[in-house]
């Protein structure tokens, strides 16, 4: 069973260098797949900004047709008031409109810094917060409409466009004056003066086309000169439109949120199923240690009952030579010398016995069987037990009892009182002092503290006096606290070495819960 584990884990950590790359590559095409996103977005937008401008401008364009009269000429009161609506919307925040030159003959909205827009120069200038576009439309080609001469597109103050005419009209009135007083002399001279009232009419409408309609061309009050000066001064030829990027700029901002709240749950994704693996190659080596700790503790099991039968076994030949021992030190005209090696020879089997018993003892099974237990009176017996030993020491022991009572197995728990109360009997001098307190934690638990004010355990020792055949006695076996903490985790509770100030040591047994007999 554990070889298939381990030969499952052996593959899932072959793997495991792939599934890592893999992720990082998922990860980095999510990462820049959204980036590339991320642009197009930008350039959508963008171009939605500039199709909008260009829309703005058509309409412009539509506006200034409509205005045109006199073979061309704009008022540049009446076309600002219109450009003045059409910058009071969102995204457009000024509008210019320029001549041949690139100079301004009109304007509409907030000021343009013409110093850092090159009015010549077609094309977008984007900034922090607007975006200037520089002649998106010939204005003089494409506002003249069907039928005139290509002519540009004049823009004139009101005031000198009106005296002009005023001016004209004044002088068409004074000539035709002179016709009529004409015609009255010479018949002769009625084609000449039909003639000039007809150029009269034509100058005062304008060129006509061959279906009669009024034909645009320069300004009939205007010679040739003085019309190209006007073309090249005030002609409209271009435009320059300022507008705002806020919507380009909540757009973007909006989709980037977007992208890095994608690409932080593909991180966490990625890094989250990377650790998911990363557990699973653990728990499967757990697994397999497990199951080869389980392996060795069923294999150190079948050996533990293998030596405790042996040692079982040992103790009926240590009897005996025991017995044997102690009968020839008992027969008449046995030599000292002979009934000291016999004596010496009782007491080392004692000491062998004693541990093989100590040995049983830790290798036996921890069976409880709990039953409601008097705690002073199972501290009363192991007292008259070792009474000899502390008599011995002249010990003064004290005992502070409440009458408590707690489910535990009698047996084992007289046991743990036996190996705590006779550790703290060897480790103290003669005269010592020992204490065995009883009291409650709670209204469920209670605790059991064995006190001595012997030369307690080196700080160095104390993790280590729980553990089998750990000893600093030189008479120990190291296997009396071992014992304690099998019985203490058998029934749940807890034990716990704790240093007495000035000197001494405290062994606290705690977490006994009370029985209902409790007293």
């Amino acid at each position: 069973m554990a070889e298939s584990e381990a030969t499952f884990t052996s593959r899932i950590r072959r793997r495991t260098p792939l599934v890592y790359g893999f992720l990082l590559a998922v990860w980095a095409t999510i990462i820049i797949w959204q980036v590339l996103e991320h642009r197009s977005v930008r350039e959508s937008a963008r171009t939605a900004l500039i199709n909008r401008s260009r829309d703005i401008a058509a309409t412009l364009s539509v506006v200034i047709r409509s205005q045109r009269r006199f073979g061309g000429i704009v008022s540049q009161e009446r076309l600002e008031s219109a450009l003045n609506e059409l910058a009071k919307s969102g995204e457009l925040i000024s509008v210019a409109l320029l001549n041949a030159s690139g100079y301004v003959v009109a304007f509409a909205g907030k000021p343009l810094d013409f110093e850092t827009t090159d009015a010549t120069q077609q094309g977008e200038r984007w900034g922090d917060r607007s975006v200037t576009l520089v002649n998106l439309i010939d204005l003089g080609a494409s506002v003249t409409p069907v039928g005139e001469t290509n002519r540009p597109t004049i823009i004139l103050p009101r005031r000198d466009t009106t005296n002009a005419v005023r001016n004209v009209e004044r002088g068409f009135e004074r000539g035709e004056s002179r016709t009529n007083d004409l015609d009255s002399q010479r018949s002769s001279d009625n084609v000449v003066t039909n003639s000039a009232t007809t150029n009269t009419a034509e100058r005062a409408e304008g060129p006509r086309d061959r279906n009669g309609r009024p034909r645009f061309g320069r300004p009939f009050w205007m010679d040739e000169k003085e019309y190209q000066t006007l073309s090249k001064t005030r002609g409209l030829h271009g435009l320059v439109i300022a507008m705002s990027t806020d919507s380009f700029r909540a757009a973007s901002q909006q989709d980037l949120w977007m992208r890095y709240i994608i690409g932080f749950l593909a991180t966490v994704s990625v890094v989250g199923i990377g650790l998911a693996w990363q557990n699973l190659v653990k728990s499967s080596e757990m697994q397999v240690n497990l199951l080869r700790a389980s392996e060795l503790n069923s294999h150190l099991r079948e050996m533990n009952v293998a030596a405790a039968g042996l040692a079982h076994e040992t103790r009926n030949p240590l009897n005996i030579v025991r017995g044997l021992a102690q009968m020839i030190s008992k027969e008449p005209g046995m030599s000292e010398e002979t009934r000291g090696k016999s004596l010496q020879i009782t007491d080392e089997v004692d000491r062998v016995t004693a541990q093989l018993n100590e040995f049983i003892n830790y290798s036996r099974p921890r069976e409880v069987r709990r039953s409601s237990v008097a705690l002073g009176a199972v501290i009363r017996d192991v007292v008259r037990a070792l009474q000899t030993d502390i008599d011995d020491k002249a010990i003064q022991l004290k005992i502070d009892d409440e009458g408590l009572a707690v489910e535990a197995d009698a047996q084992l728990l007289r046991q743990v009182i036996f190996n705590l109360l006779i550790n703290s009997i060897q480790a103290i001098s003669s005269h010592g002092e020992i204490e065995i307190i009883s009291r409650k934690n709670s209204a469920t638990e209670a605790q059991l503290d064995v006190r001595d004010n012997g030369p307690g355990v080196a700080r160095e020792h104390r993790n280590e006096i729980f553990k089998p055949y750990f000893t600093t006695s030189p008479k120990g076996t190291g296997l009396g606290l071992a014992v304690v903490q099998q019985i203490v985790l058998a029934h749940g509770w807890e034990i716990q070495y704790i240093p007495k100030e000035p000197k001494g040591a405290i062994f606290r047994l705690s977490r006994l819960k009370l029985s209902a007999k409790a007293g």
